[in-house]
């Protein structure tokens, strides 16, 4: 009997050892693989850090107007509204300009304005003269503002609204965006069309200024420099 028990005793102790041993070779095996699955998705992880594309270049400043003849220019001032009766544009003026060798003098006649369609206004245009009824424009999107520098001759000159895009016909502008009514002083003063937000993928007309005899009494002669997209 005691033979019996002290048997059962041994057999229990050497059960007990094999489940030990089963339960550190299971760990053994477990363990470099948890810690290898692990260090595998940290890895994966950073790998897909890495191929996040980088952020875009910032926008390169895009001009309409820097100075006449300047090869990096864009847009055509072409589109005159609503006839070029009354009013004209000296692209190469060179007297107390902004930047550089010239800028734009706009006179606006208003006495024969009031003969003819009392207002007026100019569009610059890609291709010139484009109201939409033809390929062209540029691809502008990055853009977060278009400005420029404009001063009055006298001051108290008023221009109603200048505008980017919103060229309508087949080929229609991708979005448009407005400031206005602006009174110009005597000093040049830079100003901002604000696009954040707008969709500029498809732009032809790049920029415009509109006024009328309403706001101005006496003729509106005024200056523009340096209209650039940044």
């Amino acid at each position: 009997m005691k033979k019996t028990v002290v048997l059962m005793m041994v057999m229990a102790v050497a059960a007990a050892g094999c489940q030990k041993d089963s339960r550190e070779r299971e760990a053994a095996v477990t363990m470099p693989v948890a810690e290898g699955v692990q260090k595998a998705g940290a890895k994966v992880q950073r790998q897909g850090q890495a191929a996040k594309p980088k952020e875009a270049a910032s926008f390169k400043p895009f001009y309409i107007y820097e100075t006449k003849g300047f090869r990096g220019n864009h847009y055509v001032p072409s589109g005159y509204m609503p006839n070029s009766n009354c009013m004209k544009m000296i692209e190469d003026w060179r007297e107390n300009c902004h930047t550089g060798a010239t800028c734009i003098k706009v006179v606006y006649d208003v006495e024969c304005s009031r003969k003819d369609e009392k207002w007026a206004g100019v569009y610059w245009l890609n291709p010139a003269n484009n109201w939409g009824t033809r390929k062209g424009g540029f691809n502008l999107t990055g853009a977060q503002r278009l400005t420029f520098w404009a001063r009055g001759e006298k001051g108290g000159e008023q221009v109603q609204e200048f505008t980017v895009g919103g060229i309508t016909g087949d080929y229609p502008d991708s979005d448009t965006a407005v400031i206005g009514p602006v009174i110009l002083g005597t000093a040049w003063k830079k100003y901002t069309v604000d696009l954040r937000g707008k969709d500029l993928s498809y732009i032809s007309g790049g920029f415009a200024w509109t006024t009328s005899e309403d706001v101005n009494p006496e003729d509106c002669t005024f200056y523009l420099d340096e209209i650039r997209f940044e």
